[in-house]
């Protein structure tokens, strides 16, 4: 009798290991597989929220379908205490793994509002964006210069700002200087500290670079920094050994030309080459963007076309008059522009005008030169007329 009792007891173990497995393996299998959400979502995570709360509004909004096993992966995962606050982008169709996953690793938030400092030549443009989690893309929901002093900010922009999970990013343009720069960060309101001074021309990367509400302004022009010197180092590495060019420095100060006469990505190693061109035979470089920045400094733009005395007058940046490069670089150039600069077009070009598309028409000679500054003034006049 007890020897039965034993043996059905031992089977009954047996089954229950094994149904036990099953469900193991079956809620495994479902924890990994695809969720049954059918459209994108935001997430929005609260400070001092949990585990449970958020499994219960994703329950509710379709993203899972169990609440239980949802916890039950992320307590087993040993990610039940990793919640982060923010605001989330939950897919389409993603698994409760990656749910938790999305929800505990941390960083800037995926998803909701976002505002974007455009640091650019003539403004610094705010924009105040909301995802849409359906297309997973951005909406703008209102923009204004932010150096505009007879303009206040929209009061989507005030609220936004005083949300805790508003991601906020500095988006610095190709071809600023540095004053521009410097100028820009005092008057973004979400920064804080000072700045001592402004830091030397070309020194800072033209980046899109992430913050948050708080971070230190010399900290952020640090980051900058770090980041132009990578970028120099890695031109400077990957030069052409034959350019005319003695050190980091040089390469530094052509690419701010470079950066400075073109906006037309396809054109910057030619217009490299024209320079490299000029240096090798000796020849005055003559380009007009060095010659403003003598005027200005770098500090705003001058507004006017140069005048005839100017393009005369003998200054450290007037490439009319001197020889070679000019002292320092004349904006901050973008990564493309240092390795146009290291890396020229094999041209024998010498010159080069505007074209009237944007671009700019190459010449090796100066008559052929002539000919297309004839047809650009014709261009003009046209446009004058018009």
């Amino acid at each position: 009798m007890w020897r039965n009792i034993a043996s059905n007891f031992l089977t009954f173990l047996v089954v229950l290991v094994f149904l036990l497995g099953g469900v193991i393996v079956w809620g495994q299998n479902r924890y990994v597989s695809e969720g049954p959400l059918e459209a994108s979502i935001c997430l929005r995570v609260d400070r001092g929220s949990n585990m449970r709360v958020v499994s219960r509004e994703l329950e509710e909004r379709g993203a899972i379908g169990s609440g239980v096993l949802f916890r039950v992966g992320a307590g087993y995962s040993g990610k039940e205490d990793l919640l982060k606050a923010g605001s989330w982008l939950i897919p389409e169709g993603a698994s409760m793994a990656e749910v938790v996953d999305i929800v505990t690793r941390g960083g800037a938030s995926t998803c909701g509002t976002e505002v974007v400092y455009r640091i650019g030549i003539n403004q610094v443009r705010v924009d105040v964006r909301e995802l849409d989690p359906e297309t997973e893309s951005y909406i703008e929901v209102a923009a204004f210069d932010l150096l505009d002093e007879e303009t206040s900010p929209p009061s989507a922009y005030e609220k936004v700002t005083t949300e805790p999970d508003t991601r906020f990013r500095i988006n610095v343009a190709e071809g600023v200087t540095s004053w521009r720069v410097t100028t820009a960060l005092q008057a973004v309101g979400v920064l804080s500290g000072e700045v001592d001074g402004i830091p030397p021309e070309g020194s800072l990367a033209p980046f899109d670079y992430e913050v948050e509400k708080g971070d230190d302004r010399a900290a952020l022009l640090e980051r900058m920094t770090e980041v132009q010197k990578t970028r120099l180092a890695a031109a400077w590495e990957a030069r052409d050994p034959d350019l005319p060019l003695e050190s980091p420095a040089d390469v530094l100060i052509l690419a701010s030309l470079v950066e400075k006469e073109t906006g037309v990505a396809s054109e910057r190693r030619q217009v490299a080459s024209v320079f490299i061109n000029r240096l090798r035979r000796g020849m005055r470089l003559q380009t007009d963007p060095t010659v403003i920045y003598g005027i200005t400094k770098g500090q705003g733009v001058l507004g006017r076309g140069l005048r005839q005395s100017e393009l005369r007058r003998a200054t450290p940046y007037n490439t009319y008059v001197i020889e070679g490069l000019p002292p320092t670089p004349i904006a901050n150039p973008g990564e493309a522009s240092l390795m146009a600069a290291v890396n020229p077009d094999d041209t024998d070009y010498l010159f080069f005008v505007a074209d009237g598309s944007g671009g700019h028409a190459f010449a090796e000679t100066l008559d052929e030169h002539n000919r297309n500054v004839a047809r650009w003034r014709e261009i003009e006049a046209e446009r004058s007329a018009q």
